[in-house]
């Protein structure tokens, strides 16, 4: 049985260095070297998937299959990304209240060896309550999402600020949500030959 290559998670997210854990992969995370500030006027479906690639091929110079990843909240055409402080976080939630939003999790897996990238975008819509600024408040203060996009954990105490959320349907992949959609990398993964059980 062939031996799968190295893995290389291009992200210091401890969100996708979790779910990645939750595998039994043996892996790296490494940080890319990726200015995301320079991809600005893209799409959101465009703008995840650009940065998804430029992380994973950031790290060409690295042996092995690199995995890129990134994460877009679409509020009807506006991205929100993370907040980084409480005052953003509750504009962007007052923003978004009674609203649906697209989150856009696109993945990219490189190969160093060939040179080679594939990539593939998970798409879930949420519906979020309307709320009241007392409540919002009270959210993040509770769970400070501010390296969050969007403004919200859904794995903790963000789910209540929902009403709906509708999956990706080829997938349904709830792990997209929370940052790395794990089905379709791994169908990522086995394009080249990494087969996950084979381990």
């Amino acid at each position: 049985m062939k031996a799968n290559p190295p893995l290389i998670l291009a992200s210091t997210s401890s969100y996708r260095k979790m779910l990645l854990d939750r595998l039994g992969l043996t892996f790296r995370c490494v940080a890319p070297n990726c200015d995301e500030s320079a991809y600005g006027g893209l799409k959101p479906d465009d703008l995840a998937t650009t940065l998804a690639v430029a992380k994973a091929e950031s790290l060409a110079a690295e042996a092995g299959l690199i995995i890129g990843s990134d994460q877009v909240v679409d509020l009807g055409g506006e991205i929100l990304g993370k907040p980084g402080n409480r005052e953003r976080a509750i504009a962007q939630l007052t923003a978004m209240a009674g609203r649906s939003h697209r989150l856009i999790t696109a993945v990219a897996v490189h190969e160093s060896a060939t040179g080679r990238t594939e990539v593939t975008t998970d798409v879930h819509t949420l519906q979020m309550r309307s709320l009241s600024a007392a409540t919002i408040a009270r959210y993040v203060d509770y769970e400070q999402p501010f390296d969050c996009a969007g403004s919200y954990k859904l794995e903790g105490r963000g789910i209540a600020l929902f009403d709906r959320i509708d999956a990706d349907p080829e997938t349904a992949d709830s792990n997209a949500v929370i940052g790395l959609p794990i089905t379709k990398l791994l169908q990522l993964l086995r394009r080249f030959d990494f087969e996950l059980l084979d381990l």
